[in-house]
């Protein structure tokens, strides 16, 4: 199912480009210096690349961050992991869900407040995030050469002055 999302955005991609090269190309000047649909535009090419990356781990972005995450802060609440990575709650629990089932992450009873839980990484959670940080660090270091030199830390900066 996934390899179909990335062939159908493949496909998207590949049409975009053709509509916009040329002698019968698209005029898109009024949208190329617009910072949403560039960002957008950015954004999909980065998503494209990373889910054709990380296919062979079967992690999403989303999925990814959330690992991260968790590896970075093991025994934090549910609720607070959702909401610093502004994942909607129900979104959250079911992706958990899926991860737990995976046997990546687990739940914990809380010891401070026996309503929530405490999330950690299992070991099989922590060497995936471990292969997959190794896979971001490339993807990261072919970002980086495109942007040349300082550009990549320049565009983090920039980006997270809209934030």
């Amino acid at each position: 199912m996934r390899r179909g999302r990335s062939t159908a955005r493949s496909a998207t991609v590949d049409e975009a480009e053709e509509a916009t090269a040329g002698p019968d190309a698209l005029d898109l000047s009024g949208l190329n210096a617009v910072v949403g649909y560039a960002l957008r535009r950015a954004q999909l090419a980065v998503f494209e690349d990373f889910i054709a990356r990380f296919a062979t781990l079967d992690l999403t972005p989303a999925q990814y961050s959330v690992l991260l995450v968790i590896g970075n802060n093991p025994g934090r609440k549910q609720a607070e992991i959702a909401a610093a990575l502004g994942i909607q709650r129900p979104n959250f629990v079911s992706m958990l869900d899926e991860l737990e089932r995976r046997g990546l992450a687990e739940r914990l009873p809380s010891a401070t407040d026996r309503r929530s839980h405490a999330l950690v990484l299992t070991k099989a959670g922590s060497a995936l995030l471990a292969r997959a940080r190794a896979m971001q660090d490339e993807q990261e270091r072919e970002l980086a050469q495109k942007l040349g030199p300082g550009g990549r830390e320049m565009l983090v900066a920039l980006l997270q002055r809209l934030m």
